[in-house]
Parts: structure tokens; C-alpha cells; sequence
């Protein structure tokens, strides 16, 4: 049995570093939080490399004294508590004091810092969190740390890093959690000396979601000011019309810290009940400021979960907030009328011989032409064809004119040796000549029928179709309903899966601009040489957006970033998976969005074949979903709910 023993205070450093940085995100969130606690006004971050050889912020808050800058680093060392009631009433961000100590732990530190109005600053070099050198130095008021070499010491946690433009996402994230923390505090981010981020710090918030996520998402926003007793509710809420596909643009805060709660994304959503889309989530960026005594944030070593002591009116603060919002937010289309009249439609051009076909009706044109049976041409109908009419002359011809010879035949050796259906040039010559007879025509041969054999599918009688989404169809004595969208989704799937093909590519006019989160724009532009094999082509755009120039041929432009989006969020999940998986997620995205949709009107030609495809198709059975195409009542459980059995 195993002596137990106290470990070193090296290795307890180690094991709490461990749970207090996980990353350079980890380590960018503890600094910002400590500037802002210091009472920065300013604060600029700046990474290399991911964060991970070079991340330094720089602030101009209070700032250190050569005594408090060494304390600082010892583990829980802090100036913002002083006995245990204090742990009943936190109002700052960080009040632990292991951040510095475990950050310090797992790298090489440089601390400039000056308190305000000293005459010079203090100087720190740490290494694995040991003090190597304290000087004096000529720095600005505030504080900069610039952190190197993270995780230098720990190769166990260096391997679980991620790539440098992953790191970089997270910390991005981090920086802008920060911004829309504190719209009061003007914060500046670059990534390898490029400025992505830059904030006002005027005190509004609007500036501040407008500065982290752009024009478009701050455009469809609604504000939210709210009281419920202790309780007061502040920020913008997204329009119903103005959804994502996950919950990456949803963004609480309680008494000015970022944090993650079922309880509040579950009081969001519900307020949306009824007024927006299947599969989508609401977007929002909400304040939560509530008495100290009413909520204990020191239950998650990161500080980004927290406890209630009124779950139930939290649950209403937020809820009946945000439905109040949405119940004066004005999100009706206008009908615009123009006071001169609309001028006459331009008439239709004629149809012309050729015709403008998309990449699935070139493969159903190409493939009947090449299953069309090859019938070659009889010598005797290229006579006829070739030979021209019979014209009166004008003037006529006394002396008879004295046919040509026939053509000599030619062996079957020659005749394989060319195409057979095209005319010799002596036979061109023969058929030209006004003299030339013509041959005897022989009655045409036609070519043979091969007929194909059709499974056996019972009689069925299409009733109607209901709701515009479930066709009935009467067969056998039992009643099926057929849900046209998972069926033609299906339909769809299979076939773009059959094709061995590489999936057809069309180029956009205008390239796409696609809004994603920062981390999902990372993880498309990685994968940027996978979505080529499928057709898509994705660039850099911004800070939180790609531009897509091409998309799948069989993929309607307007559901390209739907499509995109969905991709976004499953590679940014993680689900990185084989080329084969990829491909089945991109061609089940495809299907999904080309397919007909639930409530479309459909004709019943169009319904009589959806129908005959399903019921030939016994495979047919789930959309790629894994939702059911057709379910079956049969005469028995009718009769059992009438009262007949």
C-alpha cells in the first residue's frame, strides 16, 4: 500500500494552474479581469502564435508597488477580501488570488507596473513561478504582463493544445466575452500585430455588440430594461426572425462576469415560444444585476457558473423581461406601394433551341443519352437523304444523259475501319449528281425493345394531401401518411450518394458573405481543403465572417449559409471525422435544403411521383435524420378508435 505524504508545493502549484489555466483563453480572462478590477480604462491584448509564446496585456489602471507586485504572485494573495463574511458580498471579478500564481507556475512572466503618480516602476522576471529578478524601471501608470513560453514546464498540458489559429479563436472569444462584459472599458485585441477588435468604451452597450459582432447582428437586436423586484434586466435580445442555428449568440452576465446557466438559456427560450423556427435559438446579450447576498459565484474553479438563491424569480426576471421586449419589438415587413404605376412586363423572348440546364438536368440529359439504344444507319436511308430532289429544268435537255455507275462496294474490312453511318466522298459525289439514280428504300428496321422488369407494388389510390406536408394514400386496407419533405430529403440523399461522381461545383457572381462565430470561422478556414472536395470554397472575411465563392451545383444559393452554418458549427464541435462522414454530412445538408419543404404548395403530378418512388423503393424508410418518411394506420386501429372492433 502507497505511504501517503504531502506533496510539494511545486506540484500543488502545478495542480491548480491545472484548474485554473487550461489554456491561453484561460489565461487572457484572468488579466482582463484583473485590469478591470485594478480600474482600467483602457486595456489592450496582444497574442502571438495562439497565445502560446507570446500573450501581453497592457492596462492603465491603479498599478503596483515593488512590495505588492512580488505578493501578487504568491498563491492566495489578494486585495480584494479580507475575512469570510466578505465571500457573502463579491462585487469584483477575481477574489481567489491563485490566477497570478498558477498563470506564473506554467510560464516565464516579464510585470511592468507603476502606481499612480510614483516616480519610477517595478520590474519582475518569474520563471515557473519563481521571482529571478526585481528591479526598478521607467514604465507608464498601470500594468503590462507579458506572458512566453505557456506550458513550457507541463508537457502533459502542451500536447492537448490545439492549432494556433484554434488558440487564437478561444482567446478572441475571451476578449470579446470581456468587451461585452464591460461596454465602460475600451479594449483593444491584435492577433500577430493585426488589430482585430477595438471598442469605444463609451458606456454603451449597443457600441460594444455593434464593435464585437458587426452591422447585421446589432441591426436585429431589440433593447431590454426590465425590473422584477430585486432584479434588474438590461441589454438587446434578437428578433425571432433573427436566429442561429446553435447558442454561440447567446452572451448572460450576472453582476458583470460571463457566465454559463441552464436556468437563464432555458427562461430565454421559452420567452420565444411559439415565434420562431424549429431547431433554432435565440440570440442575446444580457446584463443580470442583482443584490451581492442573492447569488454565490465561488462554486467553478473559472468562475463561469453560479448559484441562486431564487431560481424561481431569476427564471421570471429574465423570462417575462424578455417577453415584454418581444412584445414591443415592431418586426412586421411594410408593404411599400409606388404612386406611379408598375410598367408593363417586358414580352417573353421565344424559346430557344438551346437551353440553360443546372448540374442535375445536364446528369439526367447525359445519362438518357448515353442508356438510348445506338442505332446505325442503312446505306440505302443515307441515298434517300443525301439525294437531292428531282427539279424541273427550265430549259430542257435533248440529248439523254447517261447514268453514273453505282459505287463499287468495298470489302467488310474497309467498312469496319470507318464509321459506317457517314457517306464516302464518292458517294457524297453520287448523291450530288443530278443524275445519279436512286437506290430502292427498304423499310426501316426497328431497333429492339428491352423491357425492364418493375417490383411489385399493390394497388394504391392516392386520397389528398394534408396540412401541405403529409400525402395519404390508401393501400391494402391501411392508410399511410407520407411526409413529402422527409421522403423527397431521402429521395434526394440517395441519389447525390449513388452518383460516384465528384460533387459539381458552381462558381457565385457575387461570393457570399456568411456570419459565423469566431471559432466556427476557425474551424471552416481549416478545413478549408476538405469543403474544396465537396465544392466549397471559403476565404477569410473579417473578423467573424468567411466569403464563400462557390458552393455544390445542387445546393439552392439561398440556402448556401444555412448550409455553411450548420457545417460551422458541427467542425467547431469538434466533429472533425473522416472524408466518407464529411461527405455524408455535406450531401444529408444538401438534400435537406433542396427538398421540398413542409407547407409548399406541391401539384398532384408532383405528389403522384413522390408517391410511386417511395412505395418502388422499399429502402425509403428515414430521412437522413432518422425521422421516419411514412407511418401506417391500419383498418384495425381505425375501426378500434370508431368503436368497431
Amino acid at each position: 500500500m502507497a505511504v501517503i505524504q504531502q506533496l510539494s508545493a511545486h506540484v500543488a502549484d502545478l495542480i491548480a494552474a491545472g484548474e485554473v489555466v487550461e489554456r491561453p483563453a484561460s489565461v487572457v480572462k484572468e488579466l482582463l479581469e484583473n485590469a478591470v478590477d485594478a480600474g482600467a480604462r483602457h486595456i489592450t491584448v496582444e497574442i502571438q502564435n495562439g497565445g502560446m509564446t507570446f500573450l501581453r496585456v497592457t492596462d492603465d489602471g491603479c498599478g503596483m508597488g515593488p512590495d505588492d507586485a512580488e505578493t501578487a504572485f504568491l498563491r492566495h494573495a489578494t486585495s480584494k477580501l479580507r475575512c469570510a463574511d466578505d465571500l457573502s458580498s463579491i462585487v469584483t471579478m477575481g477574489f481567489r488570488g491563485e490566477a497570478l500564481a498558477a498563470i506564473a507556475s506554467v510560464s516565464r512572466i516579464d510585470l511592468l507596473t507603476r502606481l499612480t503618480g510614483a516616480a519610477s516602476g517595478t520590474a519582475l522576471h518569474l520563471e515557473g513561478g519563481q521571482v529571478t529578478e526585481h528591479t526598478e524601471a521607467g514604465c507608464p501608470d498601470g500594468t503590462t504582463i507579458l506572458v512566453r513560453d505557456l506550458f513550457y514546464n507541463t508537457p502533459a498540458r502542451m500536447k492537448f493544445m490545439k492549432s494556433d489559429a484554434t488558440e487564437s479563436s478561444h482567446v478572441f472569444a475571451a476578449v470579446q466575452r470581456q468587451a461585452l462584459s464591460h461596454p465602460d472599458v475600451a479594449i483593444r485585441f491584435l492577433k500577430d500585430g493585426q488589430e482585430l477588435l477595438s471598442t469605444p468604451g463609451d458606456g454603451d452597450l449597443r457600441s460594444a455588440v455593434y464593435c464585437v459582432y458587426g452591422r447585421q447582428f446589432s441591426a436585429g437586436l431589440v433593447p431590454v430594461d426590465s425590473h422584477w423586484e430585486h432584479y434588474t434586466l438590461r441589454g438587446f435580445v434578437g428578433k425571432p426572425t433573427a436566429t442561429r442555428g446553435n447558442r454561440s449568440g447567446q452572451h448572460f452576465f450576472v453582476g458583470g462576469r460571463p457566465v454559463k446557466s441552464k436556468l437563464l438559456t432555458s427562461a430565454l427560450e421559452q420567452a420565444y415560444q411559439n415565434q420562431m423556427m424549429q431547431g433554432r435559438f435565440p440570440c442575446c446579450v444580457l446584463h443580470l444585476d442583482l443584490p451581492p447576498h442573492l447569488v454565490d459565484v465561488n462554486v467553478h474553479p473559472a468562475k463561469t457558473e453560479v448559484r441562486f438563491l431564487s431560481e424561481r424569480a431569476v427564471f421570471d426576471a429574465v423570462h417575462y423581461g424578455v417577453l415584454g421586449a418581444l412584445s414591443h419589438a415592431v418586426d412586421r415587413p411594410e408593404l411599400k406601394l409606388t404612386k406611379d404605376p408598375a410598367p408593363a412586363a417586358a414580352p417573353q423572348p421565344k424559346q430557344d433551341f438551346f437551353k440553360t440546364m443546372d448540374a442535375s438536368q445536364f446528369r439526367e440529359f447525359a445519362q438518357a443519352v448515353a442508356d438510348a439504344p445506338k442505332v446505325t444507319p442503312k446505306k440505302e436511308t443515307m441515298s434517300a437523304v443525301f439525294a437531292p430532289r428531282t427539279v424541273e429544268p427550265p430549259i430542257p435537255i435533248a440529248a439523254p444523259v447517261t447514268p453514273a455507275a453505282p459505287p463499287v462496294g468495298q470489302s467488310d474490312a474497309e467498312s469496319e475501319e470507318r464509321l459506317d453511318f457517314l457517306p464516302t466522298e464518292a458517294e457524297m459525289l453520287s448523291f450530288g449528281s443530278p443524275t445519279a439514280p436512286l437506290a430502292v428504300e427498304s423499310a426501316p428496321v426497328e431497333p429492339e425493345q428491352q423491357t425492364l422488369s418493375m417490383p411489385e407494388v399493390p394497388d394504391y389510390r392516392i386520397v389528398g394531401e394534408v396540412l401541405n406536408t403529409y400525402i395519404v394514400i390508401e393501400q391494402n386496407g391501411e392508410l399511410l401518411f407520407l411526409d413529402k419533405h422527409a421522403a423527397h430529403e431521402r429521395l434526394l440523399f440517395e441519389k447525390l450518394r449513388a452518383s460516384e461522381q465528384q460533387i459539381m461545383g458552381q462558381q457565385l457572381l457575387t461570393p457570399i458573405p456568411v456570419e459565423v462565430s469566431r471559432q466556427e470561422a476557425a474551424a471552416l478556414l481549416e478545413n478549408a481543403e476538405l469543403l474544396e472536395q465537396f465544392a466549397f470554397t471559403v476565404e477569410e472575411f473579417g473578423d467573424v465572417a468567411v466569403m464563400v465563392r462557390q458552393i455544390p451545383a445542387d445546393l439552392p444559393q439561398e440556402q448556401a449559409e444555412a448550409t455553411l452554418q450548420a457545417l460551422a458549427t458541427a467542425l467547431s464541435e469538434g466533429r472533425r471525422a473522416d472524408p466518407a462522414a464529411l461527405r455524408d454530412h455535406i450531401l444529408h445538408s444538401i438534400a435537406c435544403k433542396a427538398a421540398i419543404k413542409a407547407g409548399w404548395h406541391t401539384t398532384d403530378a408532383e405528389l403522384a411521383d413522390l408517391v410511386a418512388q417511395v412505395l418502388y423503393r422499399p429502402d425509403i424508410q428515414h430521412c437522413p435524420h432518422g425521422r421516419p418518411v411514412c407511418i401506417t394506420v391500419t383498418r384495425g386501429q381505425l375501426e378500434r378508435r370508431f368503436g368497431r372492433g
